[in-house]
């Protein structure tokens, strides 16, 4: 930590010899809701207040109605459609504390990050990438980086609103998985600390001063059965073994097409009504008058001119229903075979399923959303307008069948038994395609959990309230937190969203000289403000049950879970203290 702080001390002074500004400056790089958001909690930052300038790269013209933060008041903005050295100049970054890269382009992010390090070498570096595989190469490239994927961190809030549980956060730090989860779901051995009190949903209280107080915690998974609610629940959402027999009837189904049916149908009516007047003017009996009829149609033998004039046009107008049925046959069996092979392919033809979670769109949120329902045990289907999605591949792994059509039709839906389903998870990048299968969804099945992700989060809650959709989300606003902790460079380790607030896990060093160098870890601690989880020496590992009495010394790590007020004061407790101004020297006396 000490080679970045004092890299950032001479971007400081470069500043001042500049143009006079202290303040830290950051870049913030993006086209969409994202970046607006991130400079939202950039400037709401209380650490920061009155202390930051924020430049704003957006591309000349908007690329779509949803904010990128071009109109937000006290931000420079600087209008470039390619990200180089001359546009990150243009921008200031020389001298500048960090550069956020948001765009969804994770090669056009890498590019434009090697042209931010010809303008400024040392430079804090946050980049967006949905391959996080690539972080070790970034990191290795650019030390002072952090790679994020807002995919990734949005997912889990949709996962746990379609299972209907608590908090979306499970996060693993000092060698442990740990998870939001209520009190009663987990075993008393299991808790590592109480995170806030529910109990009156008009008045939540973060982080009691009485842990026992606390209904939601946060818990270690250690993979032991917690005997619970909890454990019936996810037994209901064990994989349903398919019936053979109901796909049968579904291929069937939809083995020819409407109108060719109906054609059929109507033909095969005007055969028997015939066949019957013409069995009942012969004076024949049901089997004499289906026999004379099928060998009248099909073949258009027993020619008689002695018959009567009745029976003779009756005749006539079987055989030429006859020739109009042979093509008819052949119609439907040529139509069937195409239409089950595209079903096939399409994966429409799909078995009666209950219990499920669908997922429409297999994005980047869509195949991270996928993913760990798939890890938890819960069955999925999968719908996608494009035949090969993004998520495609693991879909196939994982055993997930994908339907190939627009979710925004009732026919669509109804062929991944959305009436079954336990929830409906919409997170697609066409708004429009998104509210029309959730409208859709809850008109198949009105008390259907619907998650839908739209761009705009005022309008997601706009359309919560007026549609009663359970959850609305959007995944740039349950993402810009982090990437603002990042930029910031704080080590936030996780989000916790408790009704309409949050809590921040994340870990704090403890500078030489601060303000905790020397004080007992019980000082950490405020009521509803911040709790201390863990804490560790200079290259030691994590304590997980310290004694408050324990002396903090500089160097020390602190991991603790926090409102963000509280998490600023800590922060500005464990900073360095501030260098001291020189002391003007004294004017000499003359002698007299």
């Amino acid at each position: 930590m000490a080679e970045p702080l004092l890299d950032r001390a001479r971007r400081a002074g470069r500043r001042l010899r500049v143009n006079g500004d202290a303040r830290a400056h950051y870049v913030v790089c993006g086209r969409d809701a994202l970046a607006y958001w991130v400079v939202r909690a950039l400037l709401a930052t209380e650490l920061q207040a009155g202390r930051v300038r924020i430049t704003l790269v957006v591309p000349e013209r908007p690329r779509s109605d949803e904010p990128d933060g071009r109109d937000l008041q006290g931000v420079e903005v600087v209008r470039a459609d390619r990200l180089d050295e001359v546009t990150f100049r243009r921008a200031g970054l020389a001298g500048a504390d960090g550069l956020a890269l948001l765009h969804q382009d994770d090669v056009g992010n890498m590019h434009a990050a090697l042209c931010a390090q010809e303008v400024e070498p040392r430079l804090r570096l946050v980049v967006r990438m949905f391959n996080t595989g690539l972080a070790n190469g970034v990191r290795q490239i650019f030390p002072d980086s952090a790679v994020l994927s807002d995919a990734s961190m949005a997912a889990p809030a949709f996962v746990a609103a379609a299972l209907g549980e608590v908090a979306p956060t499970h996060f693993r730090h000092g060698g442990r998985t740990l998870y939001v989860a209520r009190r009663d779901d987990v075993r008393p051995t299991d808790v590592v600390c109480g995170v806030a009190d529910t109990h009156d949903p008009q008045q939540v209280r973060l982080l009691p001063a009485d842990e026992r107080a606390a209904d939601l915690v946060i818990a270690e998974a250690t993979g032991a059965p917690p005997g619970t609610e909890l454990a019936a629940r996810r037994l209901r959402r064990a994989r349903r073994r398919r019936r053979p027999l109901t796909v049968l009837l579904r291929a069937v189904r939809s083995f020819a097409t409407r109108k060719i049916g109906v054609a059929v149908i109507v033909l095969l009516v005007v055969i028997g009504v015939l066949g019957w007047l013409n069995g009942y003017a012969a004076h024949r009996g049901w089997a004499d008058s289906l026999y004379l009829t099928l060998v009248t149609t099909l073949t258009g033998q027993d020619p008689n001119p002695d018959k009567p004039a009745g029976e003779q046009i009756m005749q006539v107008v079987l055989n030429l229903a006859g020739l109009a049925l042979i093509p008819l046959i052949t119609a439907v069996v040529v139509d069937g075979i195409v239409n089950a092979r595209l079903a096939l392919h399409s994966g429409r033809i799909q078995p009666e399923r209950s219990g499920h979670v669908v997922v429409v769109g297999l994005g980047n949120v869509g195949t991270r959303v996928m993913a760990q329902l798939c890890d938890f045990g819960v069955e999925v289907v999968a719908i996608d307008k494009v035949p090969e999605p993004r998520g495609g591949a693991l879909a196939r792994r994982l055993g997930v069948p994908l339907i190939v059509g627009d979710a925004a039709l009732e026919e669509t839906l109804q062929s991944a038994s959305v009436g079954g389903c336990q929830a409906l998870v919409v997170v697609s990048t066409d708004d429009e395609t998104n509210l029309q299968a959730a409208l859709n969804g809850r008109a198949v099945n009105p008390e259907l959990q619907v998650v839908l992700r739209l761009f705009d989060g005022h309008f997601a809650e706009r359309i919560q309230q007026a549609f009663g959709i359970g959850v609305s989300r959007s995944v740039s606003y349950l993402a810009a937190p982090s990437f603002a902790a990042a930029l910031l460079d704080r080590a936030v380790i996780a989000t916790i969203p408790v009704g309409r607030h949050a809590l921040l896990v994340t870990e704090v060093s403890v500078a030489a000289g601060s303000a905790l160098d020397g004080r007992p870890l019980a000082a950490v601690g405020r009521a509803e403000s911040v709790r201390l989880l863990a804490h560790a020496r200079a290259g030691q590992r994590l304590d997980w049950a310290p004694d408050p009495r324990l002396v903090i010394v500089a160097g020390d790590r602190l991991t603790v879970v926090a409102r963000r007020a509280g998490l600023n004061a800590l922060l500005r407790e464990a900073a360095p203290p501030p260098p001291e101004d020189p002391v003007a020297p004294t004017p000499r006396q003359p002698e007299e």
